[in-house]
């Protein structure tokens, strides 16, 4: 069934030029998962999750009906009476007798009320009247079932009580409604009296109290003049600051005072004070005119002369009285200083002594505010207690008024026909579904939030922003023949009749049931290739993929098919020497191949054989797995095969091993045009193909372009 090189094309094997290469186009930039989901893309999740929603809502329905179904429960059935407790208008005379503000409002402790009325003491009498025909019945589960409370904000009690059985409940209420009742026209009469006499007890007590009080404050008044606190507050303060300014008036006359007295004991102030002196004065006069007559004298007459001994006698004669009239002066106008000072020196002790006695007032006057205010609080206290009793009184009396019409009936029990839940599935059911299906688009959501594949190829081409050069869509019959490939070959005549129909000469060859759709995506692929280069055709390529399994062999084997049924000289090698599928998928045998033509001087021709059904498509398969892929292709022999089959054919395409954590593919691709990476959808992790990027980013390799496989939505066909 194989042909071998034959019917290859002429090869050169002494042709050792090296072929010119696409050069690396610069590094497309991979974009980052967003987080925000627009609603598309919810309804996106939801339809490719539907199986896990569907599950996921069905079992845990179910779970919530197979328990309600065991946990059934019998209907619960609920009746009610209602009772008028205060009377509707206040038509009575007592209410306008006492003018109090709060006898317009509800006079009732409504929630005291409803604790009495639901009281062992209460209770326990209408226990035992129901226990005669109602045995199972104690307070704790009349209590349980029992629903005593006040009508919105009106002056009706309502009372519910449940039970499954509808006569028992009909039974109770009757007789629980008879028993308050009686209940309102002989036991709350007698409480409210009660309450009264307790308070005409406390009143007489609370009087005497007042009056001791107001006694109190009365005296304490009259003792400390303690009239109006804040008035006589004011007051002191206002007479300490004018004593203070007092004081500081006669301080100031006090030094000045003094001043004057030290100046007149100094020589100048003397002699100041003496100008004023008449007497003084005349005589110093005259002393001087004796003192001039007697120097007048001396300049013609002798000292012995009896004329100037005459004027020195007078002379002599006035100065002690001169002396004896300026201590006299000067004595007196000493001694009306220093009265001066001493009186002005009592008034400042005065005022010291006034200042002292009002500060010391002062500092006990917040002793005294705070005996007058506790003496006031207590006062007041005592006065609203007072007030108190006295309107307690009034009420208790005007409610024992009103208690003497009793309570009445508005509404009566009677037998409930319709129970109030008659089916917990009815009730839980629906809420079970909602939340069971809401857990499962949970469920959903956080399934598609750890999934970091690619479902869609929108999302694929708007998230790597590198070339989509086909979109291989699903196609059963690959699946089916990748699922048997160990036991199965693959006709060539099953992929390429629909392509080869318009082919003079080939369409007899080939038969198909690959769909229309399949066939055609893959011409787009090859057509794209074709140009992505305007100078020359793209004569080399190797199609790889970020992880194994994404459909790397398969989109390589059934291109070139294709690009043979063009009419292209198309060599397919597999240089995926770790686990080859060409040999597979082509039905041929894998004895020997790349890895022999590498490590042994064999001849090209031996190694390069046609399909069965298709004479011009040229395979090398890989030949036995070598212990060491790398270094067979690394090797100069490899890089002067590759030169020598791009010289040879139109096209060479290489199926090389996953890009990540192998240096295959860094190998072998300076010696091509590029690199197409294959992305399976549904698959091919997004980190993974990320990782991919940066490392043909850092490798600086040509990547051509990607191509997306096994797209299972629609894709419109012409």
């Amino acid at each position: 069934m194989e042909n071998h090189s034959s019917q290859s094309p002429s090869y050169n094997q002494n042709n050792n030029s090296v072929p010119p290469f696409l050069q690396p186009q610069p590094f497309p930039i991979y974009e980052s998962e967003e987080n925000d989901w627009s609603f598309s893309q919810l309804l996106s999740v939801v339809r490719r999750r539907a199986l896990v929603i569907a599950g996921v809502t069905i079992t845990l329905t179910t779970v919530v009906f197979v328990s309600l179904i065991l946990n059934r429960e019998p209907p619960v059935y609920e009746g009610n009476f209602r009772l008028l407790v205060e009377p509707v208008n206040d038509d009575t005379k007592v209410v306008d007798i006492v003018k109090d503000p709060n006898v317009g409002k509800s006079g009732l402790d409504y929630e005291s009320q409803i604790q009495v009325l639901k009281s062992p003491e209460l209770m326990g009498k209408i226990v035992k009247q129901l226990q005669a025909k109602y045995p199972d019945i104690t307070y704790d589960t009349l209590i349980k079932n029992i629903t005593i409370s006040r009508f919105a904000e009106t002056k009706i009690i309502e009372v519910r009580y449940r039970s499954q059985d509808p006569n028992q409940i009909e039974f109770v209420l009757n007789l629980i409604s008879k028993n308050y009742q009686n209940y309102s026209e002989e036991k709350r009469q007698t409480q409210l009296r009660q309450g009264i006499q307790f308070v005409e007890r406390q009143l007489p007590f609370i009087q005497n109290r007042v009056d001791q009080i107001q006694k109190e404050l009365q005296t304490f008044r009259q003792k400390y003049d303690f009239v109006d606190p804040g008035a006589q507050s004011e007051q002191v303060v206002n007479q300490t600051t004018s004593l203070s300014e007092q004081r500081q008036l006669i301080d100031g006359k006090i030094a000045q005072v003094r001043a004057n007295l030290s100046f007149l004991q100094e020589k100048n102030g003397k002699l100041a004070v003496l100008n004023d002196a008449i007497l003084y004065q005349q005589l110093l006069n005259q002393v001087r005119q004796l003192e001039v007559q007697i120097a007048t004298e001396s300049t013609r007459l002798q000292d012995n002369n009896p004329t100037i001994e005459t004027l020195k006698e007078k002379r002599a004669s006035l100065l002690p009285l001169l002396k004896n009239e300026e201590e006299r002066f000067l004595g007196t106008k000493i001694a009306e200083v220093t009265t001066q000072l001493q009186t002005l020196e009592v008034q400042s002790q005065e005022l010291a002594k006034v200042e002292e006695k009002i500060e010391l007032q002062r500092k006990q006057w917040p002793i005294l505010a705070r005996q007058y205010t506790e003496l006031q609080r207590k006062l007041q206290v005592t006065t609203e207690s007072l007030n108190r009793f006295l309107s307690t009184r009034e009420n208790l009396q005007i409610q024992i008024s009103q208690a003497e019409l009793g309570w009445q009936l508005l509404e009566a029990p009677s037998k409930p026909k319709l129970p109030i839940s008659d089916s917990s599935i009815k009730r839980y059911l629906i809420p079970g579904l909602i939340a069971s299906i809401a857990l499962g688009i949970g469920v959903a959501l956080l399934l598609e939030k750890l999934d970091n594949t690619y479902h869609s190829v929108e999302v694929l081409k708007g998230k790597v922003k590198l070339p989509l050069l086909g979109n291989i869509p699903f196609e059963k019959q690959v699946e089916s023949i990748q699922d048997h490939i160990p036991t199965r070959k693959l006709s060539i005549t099953r992929i390429l009749n629909p392509i080869l129909k318009g082919v003079p000469g080939l369409a007899h060859q080939v038969h198909s049931n690959y769909s229309a759709k399949f066939l055609e995506a893959l011409r787009v692929l090859y057509t794209n290739v074709q140009f992505l280069s305007s100078e020359r055709p793209i004569a080399s390529i190797i199609i790889s993929s970020a992880m194994p399994g994404d459909g790397k062999s398969t989109i390589a084997f059934h291109l070139a098919q294709v690009a043979t049924g063009m009419g292209q000289r198309v060599l397919l090698v597999d240089a995926d020497l770790r686990q080859p599928k060409i040999h597979t998928l082509s039905g041929l045998n894998n004895l020997w191949g790349l890895s022999n033509l590498i490590s042994a001087n064999l001849p090209t021709s031996e190694v390069i054989r046609q399909l069965p059904s298709m004479n011009q498509l040229s395979v090398i398969t890989s030949g036995p797995v070598p212990s060491d892929p790398t270094k067979l292709l690394s090797s100069e022999k490899m890089k002067q095969l590759m030169i020598d089959f791009h010289n040879a054919f139109d096209l060479v395409i290489y199926d090389s091993p996953a890009i990540l954590g192998l240096a295959d593919t860094s190998l072998l691709a300076p010696y091509t045009d590029g690199i197409l990476l294959v992305v399976k959808i549904d698959k091919t992790d997004s980190s993974m193909i990320q990782q991919t990027l940066d490392h043909l980013k850092f490798s600086r390799m040509n990547a051509l372009g990607m191509v997306s496989n096994g797209q299972k939505s629609n894709i419109n066909n012409y």
